[in-house]
């Protein structure tokens, strides 16, 4: 029976936990009067969430805490003027296809993702840099000025992204890979569903700090596991203990939300000894953690009239009543000799109609290892060392399946794409299940050296191997697939600079003789496509829905979603053509904005719009 406080509700918790929910990284502990220790919003922190510059203010709390966290937090939350280009020539199935791999720095690419796919994506599985001392890292601090690049990085991308050796020398190597991991980590907590996971494998040297980390950005009751990978199996003579182990880090959006499914059941497990008409079962036992209310008797055994009680400390799982029925219905078992505490038939028939699983082990030591991924790209693309110490899809696969067997429309997000296990693992999964996943994968332009295998087969860059093998797995799965609807496609797209000029003028700084040699709002060189994905990620819609190309009036424009959106990125429109767009009746129609002859021009094509199709939205671009 629950007991009444007697008092109103504590306004105060109640809104520390609606922060939380918004905000779990501002949430920290701090003594109440009483010393007894208690939730607390860290204000400098909130004060950062809502600020759009770096807040000062240190205060000695209960924290992770590291030089330049306050500017970590700033970056996630400033805001850029990039769009995200499509690649045509480098995509397979452009207008079809629900898959998206995006060639860029991944803070800007979460960032221009961020509206378009809040909540939507159920698992998220990455593999960061583990911070060895000899790995690169993002440089993040945009204020820097060419030459004061060119004197502190160690690596230029190949659109000009910073990478910066982060060795042992610099003496901050925990403090720069916490500042590139943060940022990026509060940004994808955003797009996850509520029901949604997240996977981070993780060597020793950082996991503590990761783990603090996603303690912070997701809520230290969003923890779910910490699964140990055997990685390798050969031992290394060269250290004390042989490092033949990494981390998988589980997280969940929302613990009281969360979906995960398990193993498939093992059918070895299974015997009928004694010819159940039910079929082949398991004994599991009864007894509990002292659950309460009448659990505590002696169960008779009817074969020997021995009777059983729980072990000590302990209960049965069930009442009385509960016992007695299974007993007379022969679901219970003394033991398979008939001598021992009683214990319940499970059988697989019932399992395997309810869809259990089993519950998976914190321990993978059959999930393969980074030899088996090495095996596995050779395979693919005919040649050895083409990217080194690739992820298997054994391990991937099998955690996308805790994460999404019952969400077979499941959006998948990579950020650290690397070689593309992920995609891969995406299309072997469909594959195996009928399902319906899509991939986003994101990978910063870094350059593959000029010596190596991937570079003198003519893949100058890592997204190049990463396209390629998604090519080349999508053309080895395409001969499984016997009638299957699979997408084995992908659309390529890279961060960019923004289509639009900044065309922005004082009234002093313009001329009225210089109006005609005023620049246009686009960018020259910007196709229509190159709008129409702008457009996209300026209305928070997702970029990948179908696309067909029309023609109006002898120009080119584009129908999205079968007609929900249409495009028409023309230099010039007339009447005749708005009219033709409104009467089809889209959700949303947009123009280019310099197409307008005049002011006029353009309220008119309002005007008709609002006659013909008072709800579409219409916009100029």
């Amino acid at each position: 029976m629950e007991k009444r406080t007697l008092h109103t509700p504590d306004l105060t918790a109640r809104n520390i936990e609606r922060i939380a929910d918004l905000f779990p990284q501002v949430i920290t502990e701090a003594r109440d009067a009483e010393g007894n220790v208690t939730l607390a919003v860290d204000f400098d922190l909130l004060r950062q969430e809502l600020s759009d510059h770096i807040v000062e203010g240190p205060q000695e709390r209960y924290r992770l805490d590291w030089p330049g966290k306050r500017a970590a937090a700033f970056a996630a939350n400033a805001p850029i003027a990039k769009t995200l280009r499509p690649v045509r020539e480098e995509s397979v199935n452009f207008d079809t296809t629900k898959n998206l791999f995006i060639e860029g720095d991944n803070l800007d690419a979460l960032k221009l993702l961020r509206e378009s796919y809040l909540g939507k994506v159920q698992a998220i599985f990455i593999d960061p840099p583990y911070n060895t001392g000899n790995d690169f890292v993002y440089e993040d601090d945009y204020g820097q000025s060419v030459e004061e690049y060119l004197a502190n990085s160690g690596q230029i991308g190949v659109d000009g992204t910073r990478f910066v050796a982060n060795t042992e020398s610099t003496g901050r190597i925990h403090s720069n890979w916490l500042s590139m991991i943060y940022p990026r980590l509060k940004l994808a907590r955003n797009m996850l569903h509520q029901s949604g996971v997240l996977f981070v494998t993780i060597g020793d040297r950082e996991v503590a700090n990761l783990r603090r980390v996603l303690d912070e950005v997701f809520g230290e009751q969003n923890f779910v596991a910490n699964i140990i990978w055997q990685s390798r199996t050969s031992i290394s003579d060269d250290l004390e203990i042989s490092p033949n182990h990494n981390h998988v880090l589980v997280y969940s959006r929302d613990r009281a939300e969360l979906r995960f499914w398990g193993e498939p059941l093992r059918e070895d497990e299974y015997t009928n000894p004694d010819g159940d008409p039910r079929g082949p079962w398991k004994l599991v036992p009864l007894d509990a953690n002292k659950p309460g209310g009448d659990t505590l008797y002696e169960v008779m055994n009817p074969a020997t009239g021995v009777g059983y009680w729980p072990p000590s400390g302990r209960s049965w799982a069930i009442n009385r009543k509960a016992m007695q029925a299974l007993l007379e219905d022969g679901r219970i078992k003394f033991g398979l000799k008939g001598d021992s505490a009683p214990k319940r038939k499970l059988y697989l028939a019932e399992r395997s109609e309810r869809g259990d699983t089993r519950t998976p082990s914190s321990m993978l030591l059959d999930a393969g290892t980074t030899k088996d991924g090495s095996e596995e790209l050779a395979r693919l693309f005919g040649k050895k060392g083409v990217f080194d110490y690739p992820k298997p899809m054994s391990l991937v696969a099998r955690l996308l399946r805790y994460a999404t067997t019952g969400v077979k429309d499941a959006v998948v997000l990579d950020f650290f794409a690397g070689s593309a296990t992920t995609a891969h693992a995406v299309m072997e999964l469909n594959l195996s299940d009928s399902g319906s996943r899509s991939f986003i994968l994101v990978q910063m332009p870094e350059e593959t050296e000029a010596s190596s295998v991937a570079a003198k087969a003519g893949w100058p860059t890592i997204p190049a191997v990463a396209r390629e093998r998604i090519r080349l797995a999508g053309k080895a799965l395409g001969a499984d697939l016997m009638g299957s609807d699979v997408d084995l496609g992908f659309r390529s797209l890279r961060v960019s600079s923004s289509n639009k000029n900044d065309v922005l003028r004082t009234a002093d700084a313009t001329e009225q003789l210089g109006l005609d040699a005023l620049e246009l709002s686009i960018k020259p060189g910007r196709s229509g496509e190159d709008l129409l994905f702008q457009v996209l990620l300026d209305w928070g819609l997702e970029l990948s829905l179908p696309i067909v190309r029309e023609s109006v009036d002898g120009r080119e424009v584009f129908s999205v979603d079968d007609g929900a959106l249409i495009a028409y990125f023309a230099e010039s429109v007339t009447p005749e053509v708005v009219r033709v767009i409104a009467e089809r009746g889209p959700l949303r129609a947009v123009f280019r904005d310099d197409a307008f002859e005049s002011d006029a021009a353009r309220i008119n094509a309002e005007q008709l719009f609002r006659e013909v199709s008072p709800a579409t939205e219409v916009r100029t671009i």
